[in-house]
């Protein structure tokens, strides 16, 4: 019998975290149970009627609140896109350990909550705060040591009104593997920033330096460059697959005359002004429509008409442009932990 292609850690993986299908782009709000779900340990056993959240710390005032006193509190909904830092990993050459994902760890759902800034405010941050710390329940062995799994903000950060302590996703409470009963979600950033199962927030008076937040988020281009941090979401954007797949390759089979493509952009630091179509594989660009959003942090629709009159092979690819002229690159660079790959897709089809 043939090796398989890949580990048996990879498969342990695969079947814990899954992906968005890319024919859910057609979604403007992704189903909760078709949005990309990253799990690094297990599913905490938490019950919503039991469940309490302490803030404590440097500040002045502790306090700890229930899942109903959250919800008596100011109510906002953010419409959301949440990527894994990781999406687009299996891309990278030579490969690199981690959930070999392609490209649907991503999801555009609505979140609703309550600010997290009052109640910081309420406990009162000693003036020495420099970083909120988010613990949640869930713990497990990464790197032959026992960890919970915690990452933390700056004070200025966690003063952005759209970043929550939410308890519903898509105006139903939380399922179980998306954090509930209470999760941070931080709008604009890689899906790491937002800890599930919330149990502690924690102002603490120096950088935290946890595992989570200087070695496994990082990008490590290797060598003498320095590490940097995993934060806001680069500009990517991704197609509707076009046509029918072929059940074994999934390559697209598309008939001759005119294919109306469709797609999602997105981007953390700004808005997509600009999304551009090749059937070439990036040779040559054309335009595509663009839709404004009204939600800040959520992905935007881009549509264009390609017609094609020759039978054939076809690449198909999509670019993405934020307001500041930053666009996706054709590859992105190496890195040893296969973050932030946000270079642009690629779709192989048949013209028949």
């Amino acid at each position: 019998m043939a090796e398989p292609s890949y580990s048996h850690s990879e498969l342990a993986q695969a079947v814990r975290n899954h992906a968005m299908p890319l024919e859910a782009l057609r979604y403007e709000i992704t189903p909760a149970g078709l949005h990309f779900l990253l799990i690094h340990f297990d599913i905490p056993d938490l019950e919503a009627d039991t469940w309490s959240l302490t803030i404590g710390g440097a500040v002045e005032r502790p306090l700890t609140v229930t899942l109903d006193d959250l919800r008596s509190c100011e109510a906002r909904t953010e419409v959301v896109t949440m990527e894994c830092s990781g999406n687009g990993r299996v891309f990278l050459d030579p490969p690199v350990a981690g959930q070999q994902w392609l490209l649907g760890a991503v999801g555009n759902a609505q979140w609703t909550g309550t600010p997290l800034w009052p109640l910081l405010e309420e406990a009162g941050l000693e003036p020495r705060s420099v970083e909120v710390l988010f613990t949640g329940a869930d713990r497990g062995i990464e790197d032959g040591i026992e960890r919970t799994y915690q990452r933390s903000l700056t004070v200025e950060e966690v003063k952005r009104p759209e970043v929550m302590l939410v308890y519903a996703m898509n105006g139903q409470p939380l399922l179980p593997q998306h954090g509930a009963p209470v999760r941070l979600v931080v709008p604009g950033w890689y899906g790491m920033a937002s800890v599930k199962w919330l149990t502690t927030i924690e102002a603490i008076s120096e950088p935290f330096t946890g595992y989570h937040q200087t070695n496994a988020y990082v990008v490590r281009p290797g060598g003498d460059e320095p590490d940097v941090p995993s934060t806001r979401i680069l500009p990517r954007s991704l197609m509707i697959p076009p046509g029918v797949p072929d059940s074994d390759t999934r390559e697209r089979i598309v008939d001759v005359g005119m294919c109306e493509i469709t797609g999602r952009a997105w981007c953390g630091t700004s808005e997509i002004v600009r999304v551009e179509f090749s059937d070439n594989g990036g040779d040559t660009w054309t335009e595509a429509q663009v839709e404004s959003t009204a939600h800040r942090y959520g992905w935007q629709k881009w549509t264009h008409v390609w017609v094609c009159d020759r039978p054939g092979p076809y690449i198909l690819s999509s670019r993405a442009t934020d307001t500041t002229g930053r666009s996706q690159p054709d590859q992105s660079a190496w890195n040893e932990r296969g973050y932030e790959n946000n270079g642009i897709e690629r779709v192989a089809i048949i013209v028949r």
